[in-house]
Formats: C-alpha cells, structure tokens, sequence
C-alpha cells in the first residue's frame, strides 16, 4: 500500500471542533461562498435522466443494455432540472447518507434535488470528494432538518452554513489528480479479485456437478470404470451401477404448503419458512419470521418439518432448495414443498445438489423459461429426475463436497474480505487527503508502480 505519505509541516485550528487541525495555509470557507443554486428546468423532458447513489455519485440512469431507462413515477420529465457536467447534485432527503456528488454528465434530475454549481476558483471534484467523506456526511446529518433519521432534509440555507475546506486552486487539483490516480489502481485490483471470486465461485459448482453426475469417482479422482446411458438427452452417460428413477421414488412424501400466509409475531419459538429463507442450499433465518403457536399446529397439520427434511421452493424464485437445521420448530410459508426423504434410500443434502446440478435443474430452467415467475405443480415435483448412487457413495459424495466447499468458501471469503478492506482504505485515504492530514503535494502518479498498491 501507498506508504510514504506525510503530514503537512504545519498546522492551525480550523476553528471547526469537528476538523480539528487543518494544514496552516488553508482557508475555511462558509459553503455560501463556494456554492450557488441553479434552477435551470427541462422544457422538453428528452435529456439523459441522472440518478445520485451514495455509493456511485451521479451516474446515468440507463438500462443494461445502454438504453435510455425512463423508469420513473412521473408521468412527463418536462420541468425536470437540468445539470451540467461541474455541477453539485444534492438529493435532499438522503444527503445525509452520502447521496450527493458533482456531475460529470449533462442530464436531468427530479425537481426534489438541488443543483448548485460552484465559484470560480475551486476544483468541483474535490469538494465532490470532501462532501462524500465521514466526517462531512457526519456534518450533513447533523445540519439537516427533521425528527427522525428517515425524514431529514438538507435545504440550501442549511448547506451554505457549513464550513467547507478551500485549499489553493493547485492544490485541489493535485488532491484530485492523486486520488484519480488511486482510484484507477484499486479498482484495477479489485477487478481481478472479482474475477477470481467468479472462477472460484465457477469451479465449485463443476465441482459438484461432476461430483452428482457421476464425471468422476471421489473416492478415487478418476471416472468411473464403466458408463451407461442416463436416458436424460442433456446428461449422457453415468455410471453403470447407478439409477435414474423419479424424485418421488427416494421419499416418503411430498407435502405441499398451505396456500395461506401465517400470521406473523415478534418472538416466539414458531417460524415460517418464507422462499426468501432458501437461497443456494442454505437456510437463512433472516429470511424466516416467527408466528404463533396455533398458526403452528395450523400449517404443520399435514407433516411436520423436521431437521434432515428437505424444503423446495416451487416459485418466487422456483427450484431453490435446502435441508432443515437443528434448532427451530418450521412450517411452511406460500409456494414452499416439504420433501421427507427416505434415509434408507437417499442422503438429503445429496438431494439438494442433485436439484442443483442434476437432471431436476433441466426442469426448473424450463419452468422458469419465458417467465418472470416460475412455478412448478405438485406432480411436476413428484416425476422430476434423479440420480440414485448407493447409499454410502451418496455419502461419501456428500462428505466429499463439504470439505472440498468449505476449502473453496474459505478462499472465497478471504477474497471479498480483501475487497471490502481495500474499499476501506480508499475511503479512509480519500477522507485523510481532502481534510489535509496526509499531504500529496509532489507525489508523483505517474512514476509510482502500481505494485504499490498490491503490496509490491
């Protein structure tokens, strides 16, 4: 990381208990100084629509594909508020979280901002910069009007009263030049860490494909001695001493939910497995909530989820799927199916990679086909495909894939720690060189490797 960079020779109070010390040679100036407000309105509606995000800035508010995206409540864009690139756009009810920043595009906003645009004399994009900050955005929440977080509001008279920090014109651009500069080189390495999450994130899945489909032999690395057709035209071959018969063949029964959503309390030892709970093979509490026990006993009449059962999403989204944990009392919430699964016949968790990766993925890709919502009917479900190994090869896969996904989430989740630590230092670094305590003055961008930022 960059390492050599230093405090200024001197310092004076700011005069702003929450600047403390400032370099010596600069100025603080009220925002009213450095800002004017600009009402300048759309009279055809037909410019590029700008969005400002606390994480983003002021970005273009188009669809994936490029396409201008008019996706707004208003019924006509005309009087919409015009900005220039240069231009400050302050969200007024969410500046408080960081929802503001200079603009570098030509567009419009909605008529609830507030553009400005600054004197002559400064650099926008470090006060862009400085806005953005901690202790700025902790200085906004505290200017802005209102009685509860969620409804605070940053008027102009309330921005023009902040103190905001005026360096030399040079020095600003300096500022802006550095930071440009490790903003480039960071998203650089951050790219290639993403990158390396998404192979990762790649080769666990093959893993567990050619684990399930019988591709190789775990228990000796290689495939198996012989083959045989699956009858599943996208599948090929699988190994001779395996089956392939329907899910309903592997489990004592297929319960569907009650079509009905349970009422929902704040404590209580009862929980609702929404759809929202299972997400790649996981049951997420989060995505639970707690009922009563008589809407309990209700939605649990039927069968009773039990830890080692398997619960199937049958829409919103169709074909997730997880095996219940120890620990909670579950029922049911809409559009969810309870799998009890023969243990004599089949492992649970070999069933929820088997819906994952084996031939039951076909049929949920071609329920979701064409759809916003796939669905699935309870005898969809019943005569989808699987693969049946023997019991002990399924276990052993299982065991198998445990270690071989933990090893591969382990690098994963070292990988994104890595991501979140260098967005934390360009923040941090950012925040220091705008509010003058590291000094960048003479700290040549062009010469430095970017190795630098990489820990050489």
């Amino acid at each position: 990381m960059i390492t050599n960079l230093k405090p200024y020779p001197a310092y004076k109070d700011s005069g702003v208990k929450s600047l403390g010390k400032i370099p010596k040679h600069w100025e603080v100036r009220r925002f009213k100084f450095l800002l004017r407000e600009v009402d300048r309105r759309s009279e055809t509606g037909s410019e590029q629509l700008l969005r400002v995000s606390q994480y983003t800035g002021v970005t273009e508010r188009k669809r994936t594909d490029g396409s201008h995206d008019p996706d707004t409540r208003a019924a006509s864009l005309v009087d919409y508020k015009l900005v220039e690139p240069d231009n400050l756009v302050v969200n007024i009810m969410l500046a408080w979280n960081g929802s503001l920043g200079v603009s570098p595009y030509d567009g419009i906003v909605s008529p609830a901002y507030c553009v400005y645009r600054f004197s002559s004399g400064v650099h926008p994009q470090f006060y862009h910069h400085l806005l953005r900050s901690p202790v700025y955005k902790a200085r906004i929440k505290a200017a802005s009007t209102g009685v509860v977080e969620s409804r605070l509001r940053l008027y102009t008279d309330n921005l023009y009263r902040l103190e905001g920090l005026r360096p030399p014109l040079p020095e600003q651009t300096a500022i802006v030049r550095f930071l440009d500069w490790v903003d480039r080189r960071i998203r650089q390495v951050i790219r290639a860490r993403e990158k390396r999450i998404k192979l990762l994130e790649e080769y666990k899945q093959a893993l567990i494909h050619q684990a399930v489909t019988g591709q190789i032999n775990v228990r000796t690395g290689k495939p198996y001695p012989k083959y045989k057709d699956s009858g599943v035209e996208w599948l090929g071959k699988v190994p001779e001493h395996w089956e392939v018969l329907a899910l309903k063949r592997v489990l004592r029964c297929i319960v569907d939910c009650e079509h009905n959503t349970a009422p929902a309390v704040d404590e209580s030892p009862y929980r609702v497995i929404r759809t929202t709970a299972v997400r790649n093979g996981i049951l997420r509490l989060d995505g639970t909530y707690c009922t009563t026990q008589q809407a309990y006993l209700e939605w649990t009449q039927r069968a009773v989820p039990q830890p080692g059962d398997v619960v199937f999403t049958r829409e919103a989204p169709a074909g997730e799927a997880c095996v219940i944990p120890e620990g909670n009392a579950f029922c049911l919430g809409q559009r969810t199916v309870l799998m009890k699964v023969n243990p004599d016949w089949y492992d649970a968790q070999f069933l929820v990679h088997m819906i994952y990766v084996g031939p039951p993925r076909f049929h949920i890709q071609l329920a979701s086909q064409g759809s916003t919502v796939g669905h699935f009917n309870m005898d969809d479900i019943g005569w989808m495909l699987v693969l049946r190994p023997p019991l002990d090869e399924q276990q052993a896969i299982v065991e198998f894939l445990d270690k071989q996904t933990e090893r591969i989430g382990t690098a994963i989740v070292a990988t994104r720690r890595a991501v979140d630590l260098l967005n934390e230092f360009r923040t941090r670094l950012t925040a220091d060189v705008v509010t003058g305590k590291l000094d960048v003055r003479g700290y040549n961008v062009v010469e430095e490797s970017d190795r630098t930022l990489e820990g050489g």
